[in-house]
């Protein structure tokens, strides 16, 4: 048909003022211009316009609000108001204002105009077309799609408003598929899914020429759906004659039937409709009048010569049927041939419809109709632009979209995911069930059961690891690692030609399973028990795996590159064939996330989180965004209750909701806060987290009770907060949900996580009835507090109600929806009641998330870890370990570390000062108060340090349950420091005393010999030049004088402890043979202490048997249980601490070594024994216990005992303290000889007696200094306890030294001394000189200058009027805070002749310099800790900071609790346990060592033994261990498999020496498995680094 003629062209001016308007227009919707496009992913955030409701709004914000009703699906989003603006307002005010006078009713001039809503206003469609020029391709998808929801028309050709280039939009087509229901030719109904670009279907065409009073577009809707305007049309609200945007535009709706008699076709039919006069729009025309199976066309009366006429007769003279329309025209509708003629004037709208409609099918069931439109045919047509053409990324996705489907060709449905997605499949759940049953272990040998499965699911991901990879996977992995604008359309694509590709069958194999599912539903309620129904059983679970087995989508694909990258991990190497490194694999699912696409979290099919792969992906989005926070939404319901269709409406996501694609498993999805509402919200995503229904049959038609529980809890323990949707009124459906949540919040409660929760009751009939809503409420609260009762019971809670549980307000965490649709589905637009309830719903959820500080992603990580394998272990509350509480647990310990460190510190320089100051008698008492004045400072900073972190660290929700107790904890830290100081300091004070007459003497010795010396000079005056003969007149001096002194005061010997004690234990039982001494070396770390124990004569055995076994156990020695070997051991430990602490107290260094304190520990030992032996038990120690007890003991404190005795006598021995001096004084005597004046002698003088306070004073300083250093660098010393645990276990592995192993198990406090010890030594000796020398020499240099400003200050202080002893006076005091010195010190010192200060500060200031350089010399590392008392060395000060915390050891392996404060609240606990031979732990009845560990026992259905010390064992549940005693109860041990390979590896290491050492075997149920043996050395040891 030519429709090609000539028209009329619009003039010119008209044509530039329509464009001027159009730009105007696009310029008051955007005023940031149209080259700035619309883009999807902002008009998704949540943003502040999102959350209010605007029924009216200014004209700058009517594209947002545009956007933000369509895309909740309310159809209202076209009736648009503007607000009126204040000129507006005052003009209409000011024609107001007449007076009554001036009125008259019939003078048009008063009257005033009410506001114009019509002639000036936006017309909506111009506000949609402009959306839509101004939208990006995703965003015009999207819009599109929500146009069809809301059962508008959408544009199918449409003019560009400034080229008039006609363009196609298939793109935004894409996604809509249609649904209808037809009948056969049996009557039955046959139900129909397709996508709209492919569906063939008859299209009737509606155009317009020339003018007409009738509305085209209101006629339409009268056919399709009287009671929706699914076309707009001139009498809609808001519409004008100012419609800019819509001439030439070609909208397309379908009528989708829905199998009753009542439908107005039979079948799909598409409408088309024709904006503006087809006159002007001939390309238009021509392409859909070509394209229709009827024309239909709306006619004004016509001259025969108007040249519509002509186009009127072409389509007349067309094969396709027309109706035309007759606007002038009154009469009924007439036929000719295949045409139809029906007036319109003067005719009721519906009488002209049921002619329109049954000329209509008069036309379809005619031949000449007989042509089928399809959408995408329209692509075919020239002259238009078609949008997948225009972008070559839409273009180049498409393309790439359609390989990877061509590669399905060919291939059955149901068997596509096992050829090619081979990893998901079988493999995958046979490991899903191997892990869940390790973490179930039933059977009696714990350790070699989960070997086993351990290696039987490394076999399966070796499989996996193994299998192919699918050219179909290959392709989609490189197309994802292209540019980002190509993947956003390849992905799109993909998604919409898998949907299509798998509808149809998925569309049968459901008709094919309900109607089985009726068919067992009907045998089984008339109790048939044949053959025939187990066989219908039997097909029905056919037809459920081949419905598995045929769900074909995007998850599917990336759960296999999730498998991929789980398998790899595991293997550790990168599959055969695959492209890029398996590491990148997350990075493919993170950018999925930041585009928008959900995640599979649970794995529906194997009801299983893939944990590796979900952990890979958050890390790699975590590097993407940043560490951000996120508020997690999860949604729980039954299933097909509108979970998914409420969250897409409402936030705008892409969750499956059609009917074949329900959601199966969980998925999560990211919305963006937008910058403006993160301050307010505190997060900067909201993760929304949907979920398979729950009361969902299995396909197989098994219930899922088990799984809904599962499910639940573990979105419940996910999300901040829960949505449940409930469905219906039915009180069945609702209590069963109810349970099943309730019982999740429980769970929560008792792990203590606090989510929030919101009920969402969809489908109330009478949303309106404020009664009937509050009734509504209370049944629901009452149904709420019977639930929770039952799920109590279940729990074992004490929980009466559901408030017990979760705060919740019935009146506001309540929300009623009404019914989706409005009307009957297919043709049903949705409720705008439902759409305004969603937005409600979405502003309270937000408002409640402001109140939340949500979690950052690396939390959710590990929430997500902590949830899963606590539900891996069934008991779900007992299994829980918060990760996440404890991590921050641990960062708070390390703090808490920082903070006491800063205080001892800081005490420690009070001290030191403080001690100067009683040593120089500058002050004579201490009190607490003066400690605490002086602490101020520092513990104001610690204060606000920890206000601060408790305020500011990125868990502070976590963290402020323990506030409270740690700011007690750090006062009571400072009040025990300043106890402690003080106690030191009086001591100190009160040893002042006793080493009064010492120093005195000391004193005067040192000046009698000055005044000898100077005597001596005067002598020898003469010979200043013969240095031989001074020096040996000085020397036969020297010796003369020390020989007086040497028999005046006794000099102090060295002493020999252990002869001490070999004397007083011989005392205490007579001659004790030689080899009595031998083999002592270790006793204190003994396996077993039988040898040392024989049975009471009286243990409360009676009766001739009774006596037979202590005859037998006196013959052949007691067999200790391992009760009494660990009683004993815990005695052990017990006096070796004790004893530790009073060789510390006996203060060696001030007062020297005295035999006495051999007694005291002897007497305690004697004590200690005595009280146990008079306890519960049935034997008593041999003396050799006693003796190889004590010599143990003083043996260890032998050497402190040596090196303080030494220091003592160094610095009072006058002997030894004078000898060091003889070259000072030499010197000093060379200056009297040589005539040196008063004053340069005193200096010298002063000089030396300032060496030794210099040297202490720097000494102490650097020792600080270096403690702080390590502090910081030394790897071992930088951080909590934890921290240096797992340095200690490197250094074990490293020496492999079996008994240092066992010193470390048995008596870890004193090993982690020992310790300590060696890495100071280890870092003095290797930093000397870069690190210890310098602070040494800063140090010196310190104090150098402050003596130097000491001496020119007290030069100008007696200046005018003084003598020397006030130059000395202020100079001494001017030092006591730095130095041990002052004026006592010179007493005997002749100095009355000096009076030349300036000289005398000159001679220090000179003879300092040389002084400062000698101490620098000296100093070395061996010096450095001579010259320290033990409380004042570095590892001293470290050991001191470090084992101040808990050492309470695991009954059960001996780990050690971690808790950094000792006598801490709260139960004890490790994050990793240790295989229970190791603490000599054995299998009841045998000699087999256990091999067992804690966190598996406690998991298990296996009992324990418990033993006290008697003859009497008590069997006790693993997962009841608290009950079996003190020692057991305080710990909280949680089922996990968290073990250190570390420990596997020892017991591997040193099998043999343990066997040995515990006289038992790794045999029967404690044979080693052989999975532990091929643990290398280096794994054990990196194991430590990845979990400590």
């Amino acid at each position: 048909m030519d429709l090609r003629g000539t028209r009329t062209q619009p003039d010119q001016h008209l044509r530039q003022e329509n464009t001027i308007k159009i730009k105007q227009l696009f310029d008051k919707l955007h005023p940031r211009g149209r080259n700035h496009k619309l883009r999807a992913a902002d008009v998704l955030q949540i943003t502040e316009h999102s959350l209010q409701c605007h029924e009216s709004c200014a004209e700058q914000e009517l594209v947002k609000n545009y956007l933000q009703k369509l895309l909740m699906m309310n159809y209202r989003a076209r009736n648009i108001q503007i607000k009126e603006t204040d000129e507006q307002h005052h003009t209409q005010q000011k024609d107001n204002d007449l007076s009554e006078d001036d009125e008259d009713i019939f003078d048009e001039r008063c009257w005033s105009g009410l506001p114009n809503t019509s002639m000036d206003s936006v017309h909506p469609m111009d506000v949609q077309m402009a959306v839509f020029h101004l939208a990006d391709s995703f965003l015009r998808q999207m819009m599109i799609t929500k146009l069809s929801q809301c059962q508008f028309a959408l544009p199918l050709l449409i003019p560009d408003p400034f080229t008039q280039q006609i363009q196609f939009p298939l793109w935004t087509f894409r996604q809509i598929n249609k649904s209808w229901k037809i009948k056969n030719t049996d009557n039955k109904i046959i139900s129909k899914v397709q996508p709209v670009f492919k569906a063939e279907t008859p299209m009737v065409s509606f155009f317009r020429i020339g003018s007409v009073s009738s509305s085209k577009s209101q006629l339409m809707n009268s056919l399709i759906n009287e009671k929706h305007h699914t076309f707009f049309h001139r009498n809609c609200p808001g519409s004008s004659k100012t419609r800019l945007l819509m001439d030439g535009v070609a909208e397309i709706t379908w009528y989708c039937p829905s199998g009753k008699d009542t439908d107005t076709f039979n079948d799909c039919v598409a409408f088309c409709n024709l904006h503006g006069d087809a006159g002007d729009n001939e390309k238009q025309l021509k392409i859909l009048t070509e394209m229709s199976s009827v024309n239909v066309v709306l006619l004004p009366q016509l001259d025969k010569n108007d040249k519509n006429t002509i186009k009127i007769r072409e389509l007349y003279r067309d094969k396709k049927p027309l109706i035309c329309l007759l606007t002038e025209d009154e009469s009924a509708a007439k036929q000719m041939k295949e045409n139809y003629k029906i007036g319109l004037k003067n005719r009721n709208l519906s009488d002209v419809s049921v002619e329109l409609r049954r000329a209509i099918k008069d036309c379809f069931s005619s031949s000449a109709s007989a042509s089928m439109f399809k959408l995408q045919d329209v692509c075919t047509h020239s002259d238009i632009r078609v949008d997948e053409d225009d972008d070559e990324y839409n273009r180049r996705g498409r393309e790439a979209a359609q390989h990877m489907m061509s590669l399905l060709e060919n291939k059955p449905l149901t068997e596509i995911k096992e050829s090619l997605l081979p990893c998901q499949g079988k493999l995958w759940h046979r490991w899903c069930q191997k892990n869940k049953e390790l973490h179930r272990p039933q059977g009696e040998e714990l350790e070699q059961e989960i070997s086993v499965k351990q290696t039987e699911m490394k076999h399966i991901r070796e499989q996996q690891h193994e299998s192919h990879i699918s050219e179909f996977i290959k392709f989609f992995i490189k197309q994802m690692n292209s540019n980002a604008a190509f993947r956003m359309f390849f992905l799109k694509f993909l998604g919409i030609f898998m949907d299509e590709f798998t509808s149809a069958d998925l569309s049968s194999l459901h008709h094919k399973y309900d109607e089985k599912w009726s068919t067992v539903l009907e045998q089984k309620e008339n109790n048939e028990k044949s053959e025939q129904l187990k066989a219908e059983q039997t097909e029905l679970e056919r037809i459920s795996e081949e419905l598995q087995a045929a769900t074909l989508g995007l998850e599917h694909i990336m759960r296999e590159i999730g498998q991929m990258y789980e398998s790899c991990s595991t293997v550790k190497k990168d599959k055969k064939d695959l492209q890029f490194p398996f590491s990148s694999l997350p990075t493919l699912a993170a950018e999925m996330m930041i585009s928008g696409y959900p995640l599979e979290l649970m794995d529906g099919d194997a009801a299983h989180v893939p944990v590796i792969w979900i952990t890979a992906v958050l890390d790699e989005l975590i590097q993407k965004l940043g560490d951000q926070r996120v508020f997690v939404l999860s949604v729980l319901g039954i299933q097909s209750s509108g979970k998914s269709t409420m969250l897409n409406a409402m936030f705008g996501l892409e969750f499956a909701v059609s009917a074949g694609r329900c959601t199966r498993g969980a998925f999560m999805q990211l919305i963006k806060v937008s910058e403006e509402m993160k301050k307010q919200l505190k997060f900067d995503y909201i993760l929304v987290v949907d979920t398979e229904g729950l009361r969902a049959l299995e396909l197989n038609g098994r219930s899922t009770r088990h799984r809904d529980n599962e499910l639940a809890t573990f979105v419940v323990g996910l999300g901040d907060m829960t949505l449940i949707n409930i469905f219906g009124e039915n009180p069945s459906d609702m209590q069963d949900i109810l349970q099943i949540v309730v019982q999740a919040f429980l769970r929560m409660k008792k792990v203590k996580l606090t989510p929030s929760c919101m009920f969402v009751h969809q489908n109330v009939s009478d949303v309106t009835a404020g009664e009937k809503n509050m009734e509504g409420r209370r049944r629901l609260l009452e149904t709420l507090d019977e639930m929770t009762k039952l799920a109590a019971q279940e729990e074992d809670s004490e929980a009466q109600c559901f408030n017990d549980v979760i705060h919740f307000d019935v009146r506001h965490d309540v929300k009623y929806f009404a019914q989706l649709w409005e009307g009957s589905p297919p043709m049903a637009p949705p409720n705008p009641n439902y759409c305004e309830n969603l937005q409600e719903l979405k502003e309270t959820i937000i408002s409640q998330a402001s109140k939340s500080g949500g979690m950052m992603l690396n939390q959710l990580k590990v929430r997500i870890q902590d949830l899963w394998e606590a539900l891996l272990n069934e008991k779900f509350v007992f299994s829980f370990k918060n990760s996440l509480e404890i991590s921050a647990y641990r960062r708070l310990e390390t703090e808490y570390s920082k903070w006491s460190w800063t205080l001892r510190s800081a005490m420690l320089e009070i001290e030191n000062k403080l001690q100067n100051q009683i040593e120089n008698e500058s002050i004579h008492e201490i009190s607490e108060e003066d400690l605490k004045s002086e602490l101020k400072i520092k513990r104001e900073e610690v204060k606000k340090s920890m206000s601060e972190f408790f305020d500011k660290d990125t868990d502070n929700v976590i963290l402020i349950q323990w506030k409270e107790s740690f700011e007690i904890k750090v006062k009571e830290i400072q009040g025990n420091i300043v106890r402690k100081t003080n106690t030191q300091l009086n001591e100190i004070l009160q040893q002042k005393d006793l080493k009064r007459k010492i120093d005195a003497q000391k004193t005067h010795h040192e000046n009698t010999l000055l005044e000898k010396s100077k005597e001596l000079a005067l002598k020898h005056k003469d010979k200043t030049n013969d240095e031989e003969t001074l020096k040996r007149e000085f020397h036969l001096f020297w010796e003369v004088c020390v020989k007086k002194i040497k028999k005046e005061t006794p000099p102090i010997k060295d002493i020999d402890v252990l002869r001490d004690v070999k004397k007083i234990l011989s005392g205490i039982y007579g001659s004790v043979p030689k080899d009595t001494w031998e083999g002592v070396r270790d006793f204190l770390y003994l396996a077993n202490y039988s040898d040392y124990v024989q049975i009471k004569k009286s243990c409360g055995i009676a009766g001739p048997a009774k006596n037979a076994i202590k005859t037998v156990k006196h013959k052949f020695g007691l067999t200790l249980s391992e009760g009494d070997e660990m009683q004993i051991e815990n005695l052990i430990t017990g006096i070796s601490e004790q004893t530790e602490k009073m060789v510390m107290s006996f203060n060696v260094a001030n007062t020297g070594y005295n035999i006495s304190y051999i007694y005291q520990l002897t007497d305690y030992v004697t004590k200690r024994i005595t009280e146990y032996e008079e306890g519960p038990v049935e034997y008593l120690f041999k003396n050799e216990f006693f003796l190889h007890l004590v010599f143990s003991l003083c043996e260890k404190a032998n050497k402190r005992f040596t090196d303080q005795h030494r220091m003592f006598r160094e610095a009072n021995d006058p002997v030894c303290y004078l000898e060091e001096k003889r070259e000072e004084y030499y010197g000093i005597f060379q200056k009297f000889c040589q005539g040196a004046t008063s004053a340069a002698i005193f200096g010298e003088i002063i000089c030396q007696k300032l060496k030794e306070p210099i040297q202490q004073s720097a000494y102490k300083q650097t020792a600080r200094d270096l403690a702080d250093e390590m502090r910081s660098n030394c790897p071992s010393l930088n951080g909590n306890r934890s921290n240096l645990e797992k340095h200690i276990l490197k250094r074990l592995a490293e020496q492999e030294k079996f008994y240092d192993f066992v010193k470390y198990i048995k008596n870890p406090r004193n090993h982690f001394k020992s310790f300590i010890r060696k890495e100071v030594d280890a870092y003095i000796r290797n930093c000397f000189s870069i690190s210890v020398q310098p602070k040494m020499k800063q140090n010196i240099e310190l104090l150098q200058k402050k003596i130097m400003t000491a001496a020119h200050g007290s030069t100008e202080h007696v200046q005018e009027n003084g003598d020397v002893d006030m130059w000395l006076e202020f100079f001494t005091q001017k030092l006591s805070d730095v130095l041990i010195f002052s004026v006592k010190d010179f007493s005997g010192v002749k100095r009355d002749d000096v009076d030349d200060f300036k000289l005398l500060e000159d001679v220090i200031i000179k003879d300092l310099l040389s002084l400062m350089s000698d101490i620098n010399r000296e100093f070395s590392t061996d010096l450095f800790n001579i010259k320290l008392a033990l409380s004042n060395r570095p590892d001293e000060i470290l050991i001191d900071h470090f084992c101040q915390c808990c050492w309470v050891q695991c009954p059960f392996c001996a780990a050690i609790c971690t808790n950094t404060i000792e006598n801490h609240d709260g139960d004890h606990s490790v994050p990793f346990h240790r295989i229970n031979g190791i603490n000599a732990w054995f299998y009841d009845g045998t000699r087999n060592l256990s091999i067992d560990i804690c966190t598996s026992s406690v998991a298990s259905n296996e009992y324990f033994f418990t033993n006290d010390g008697d003859d009497s064992d008590e069997e006790v549940a693993w997962r009841e261990y608290r009950t079996a005693g003190p020692s057991y109860a305080n710990w909280n041990i949680t089922p996990d498999l968290s073990e250190l390979p570390y420990w596997k590896w020892f017991v591997c290491r040193f099998q043999k020496k343990l066997e040995k050492h515990y006289r038992k075997t790794f045999k029967g149920s404690g044979r080693i498995p052989n999975a532990w043996r091929h643990i290398t050395k280096q794994e054990a040891i990196e194991s430590l680094d990845t979990n400590f």
